[in-house]
């Protein structure tokens, strides 16, 4: 113990006498380590944690698939939620779930609030526990009942002070009262869901259920021992008896259930709530990984520099008894100090980074309220600095802790220059920072020109930043009455386009990339389906005239939607461009033709074609749509229908002003004083949204890329750098003998692109095979983009040559009498 207090006293000793060192070490071990541990919480956050509920591991998410109509992901339906929880052999239970919106009133000002629809046994399934009353129960979900609602504590205590005697108490929802049963647990968080203060109960009619309605989303709970394998059999099992145990719908032929084909696809549940964004966090890790390595390269080449300078006092050491374990243990405590020192000082960074980091994260990131520094990203930076620790100093201890007293001493002298052997340590370190530093530097190239191609897809829509949206729904406790319901919408976009500033005004069933969407099957008269044939699905919308205008989607044949077509719900549609393209080959060719979805429906004219209309982001394809009118007779079974809700669209320059937003609510309030409006958004913000995590991804990439370029440039003017400084003499003797001035510096430039190219060389297969694998990121850019290699390659050379050329034209100002007067 003496020993270790003795060498620590003269370790810092020694890092006092060299400040510019220790500085210059411990700011690039903290940058590195503090990027690797904000990546790894984010990373441990989101895909290791399980989830939060007892048992998750034996929890998944009941999907299905329906190859025989092109559907990779099919939700659940009453039918199968009936046939599974009364059949199966495999689950604790079966649960189904869904979002919803309801109007508040009676408390203050009327509010929209977002809730969760569930069976009554989802939360059981879940383990949760009620802080106060209790959970759906049978009779809750039994048609017919009294309204039942379970709050959350939040709401509790915002709405109701946190008093006990909440329970029994009324909560006026869409105008029909609803009997408060339960509170839930603090902390309580459905899935990855946003919060949901409200949740109500299903109350399906067993006896009224039909197939198909595939808009539910499920989970399971697994038998202790059984596999997802065993739970994916029995799902195909009981797939037949869910076909033969319900009705098709109105209009449908059964047998369009059995060409769909439909089979299990089931996962875990902790897979839905993360998504894909898993392949996303592994390639950062790996980037801010590379970053570390880089980071632990350039200190290496440090240690090696300072090491050098200590040759001949461990040579002299070792000619007086030190052992070489001695002398390594030296140089390891020396590097554990150092790597140590810098990952407490990086985690402080990562704990700074870590809040901007959430803050500014997409809202597409799941579980984002996981994300922080707990005991296990604490043990992965412990990991981290040790490992940073021996990479640092293995190099030098391999290297000089048995150097030879005869050799130190020799080459202690001013005899000799450093030969060509001493540099190539250092040397290799460097074209292992170029090549990786390259690697990153081209992914992120390829990331900024993904960013750029998505930036240049057209979405359908102009000017999103002057869009404003918001969404209102009538519920038939206010309005009984369809037709005084379309008077409602007709009133309030006369009063909406009558605000100041406002240049048009349209609703839509749906705001731009907001993710609401209806899809079903579809007809065509003149394209009839063949026997054993399903035909298409595709996007449903429901529009009133103004809408195409208001959000500058360009007609392409044909006219929009009047009023009179609406009032006489006439029976019309207007279709994309790359359905029409589809049957119709042009958008003029489809004018004229009828499309209807059921057999029973009225057939409906194409009276105009549309642009397409990036609905779910400008990264996809745009989907085949049908756009009706929001009032329709003979539709999807029902005799006449109208939509009660949608999204109201403003265009304006003042979208997204308060004052804006304040005449919007008065004027809506001034018709009806009990609707509430939510969902108030730009329709730029949805648009960012769909390219958040692009640009998340990209500005991550760009950090490490800026991160390894420095890195990589640090260690090649330290390498040419000291280069010059040690071969002072040799210079000298060039320079005594006539060399000029521009020959020795090209020499050192030479020297330091030569290093330079063959990092590029490396760098460049390298990421060629790194490319390849996160080709899934990119969109419309090719991994082997050959402008980006070009481009990142003859950028890398050229800060080469500059980090190159500085400490150069030192050697061209070495007098050579003083040069070898110092050695």
């Amino acid at each position: 113990m003496e020993s270790v207090t003795t060498a620590l006293k003269q370790l810092f000793r020694r890092l006092r006498r060299a400040p510019l060192f220790t500085a210059i070490t411990l700011i690039t071990l903290a940058a590195g380590v503090g990027a690797n541990t904000v990546v790894f919480s984010v990373l441990e956050g989101i895909l290791l944690k399980p989830l939060p509920y007892p048992h998750s591991d034996e929890l998944i998410g009941v999907w299905h698939n329906a190859p025989g109509i092109n559907i990779a992901e099919l939700n659940m339906a009453p039918s199968n939620y009936f046939i599974y929880r009364e059949q199966n052999r495999s689950f604790v239970d079966v649960g189904l779930y869904s979002g919803d919106s309801v109007s508040i009133t009676g408390r203050g000002e009327p509010e929209q609030v977002q809730s969760l629809v569930v069976t009554e046994g989802t939360l059981p399934l879940l383990g949760v526990v009620p802080q106060l009353g209790r959970i759906f129960n049978t009779q809750d979900a039994a048609p017919g009942t009294p309204d039942a609602v379970v709050i959350t504590h939040g709401y509790w205590q915002h709405k109701f002070a946190g008093k006990a005697d909440v329970i029994g108490q009324s909560l006026v929802v869409d105008g029909k009262p609803n009997q408060i049963v339960g509170v839930l647990p603090p902390g309580f968080h459905f899935l990855d869901w946003d919060d949901r203060p409200l949740l109500f109960t299903y109350k399906f009619d067993r006896n009224k259920v039909k197939l198909g309605n595939f808009s539910y989303q499920g989970l399971a709970r697994l038998k202790p021992g059984v596999s997802m394998q065993q739970a994916s059999n029995d799902i195909a099992r009981m797939l037949p008896i869910v076909s033969h145990s319900f009705p098709a719908p109105d209009g449908f032929n059964p047998k369009i259930f059995e060409d769909a084909h439909i089979g299990p696809n089931l996962r875990s549940l902790k897979q839905d709530v993360i998504g894909d964004v898993g392949n996303t966090l592994w390639v950062l890790m790996g980037s801010i990984g590379m970053v570390l390595l880089i980071a632990c390269a350039n200190v290496a080449n440090l240690l090696l520099v300072r090491v050098e300078g200590r040759r001949q006092e461990f040579a002299v050491r070792s000619a007086l008894g030190a052992s070489r374990a001695r002398i390594a243990g030296e140089i390891l405590l020396e590097s554990l100090t150092l790597g140590i020192t810098g990952s407490l000082l990086g985690l402080g960074l990562a704990y700074a980074a870590l809040r901007i980091l959430v803050a500014m994260a997409p809202s597409g990131l799941p579980r984002i309220d996981q994300i922080g520094i707990d005991s296990t990203v604490l043990l992965f930076t412990f990991g981290v600095s040790l490992l940073s620790s021996l990479l640092i100093a293995s190099i030098p201890i391999f290297k000089y802790a048995g150097v030879r007293l005869s050799t130190g001493i020799r080459e202690g002298g001013r005899a000799l220059s450093q030969s060509r052997e001493q540099h190539r340590a250092r040397s290799i370190l460097v074209v292992i920072q170029v090549a990786m530093a390259l690697v990153l530097l081209i992914c992120s190239g390829l990331m900024i020109r993904t960013f750029r191609a998505l930036t240049h897809v057209d979405p359908g829509f102009s000017n999103p930043d002057q869009l404003q949206t918001f969404r209102l729904y009538v519920p038939d406790t206010l309005v009984k009455d369809d037709e005084t319901v379309l008077q409602f919408h007709q009133q309030l976009l006369d009063k909406l386009r009558q605000i100041p500033g406002v240049t048009a005004v349209g609703l839509n069933s749906a705001s731009p990339m907001d993710g609401n969407d209806s899809n079903d099957i579809l007809t065509a008269e003149d394209h009839p389906i063949n026997e054993g044939q399903v035909p298409p699905i595709r996007r449903f919308k429901f529009v009133s005239p103004g809408n195409f205008a208001t959000l500058g989607t360009r007609l392409l044949a044909g006219r929009d939607y009047t009023w009179t077509d609406i009032n006489q719900k006439a029976p019309l549609a207007i279709i994309s461009e790359n359905f029409a393209r589809e049957y119709w080959n042009t958008p003029e060719g489809a004018l004229g033709k009828r499309i209807r979805v059921t057999s029973n429906d009225d057939w409906r004219q194409i009276i105009g074609v549309v642009a397409n209309f990036h609905d779910q982001g400008v990264h996809k394809e745009a989907p085949s749509t049908v756009y009706w009118p929001i009032a329709r007779l003979n539709f999807e079974g029902q005799k006449s229908d109208i939509n009660r809700g949608g999204s109201y669209i403003l265009r304006s320059p003042r979208a997204g002003s308060e004052s804006f937003l304040k005449e919007i609510r008065e004027t809506v309030w001034s018709l009806n004083p009990n609707l509430p409006l939510y969902s108030v958004y730009t329709a730029s913000y949805y648009y960012k949204r769909s390219m958040a995590r692009t640009s998340f991804t990209l500005v991550m990439l760009a950090v490490a890329g800026s991160m390894a370029l420095l890195l990589g440039v640090v260690g090649i003017y330290g390498v040419i750098a000291y280069s010059v400084l040690q071969r002072n003499r040799e210079i000298g003797i060039r320079m005594a003998l006539g060399a000029q001035q521009k020959v020795v510096t090209d020499m050192f430039v030479r020297y330091g692109l030569t290093l330079t190219s063959i990092g590029v060389a490396i760098g460049l297969v390298a990421a060629i095979i790194v490319m390849r694998l996160m080709s899934s990121l990119l969109f419309k850019v090719n991994p082997v983009d050959p402008v980006t290699y070009i481009a990142v390659s003859a950028g890398l050379i050229a800060t080469a040559y500059i980090a190159s050329y500085l400490p150069s034209r030192r050697a061209a100002t070495v007098d050579p009498v003083d040069a070898l007067r110092s050695e």
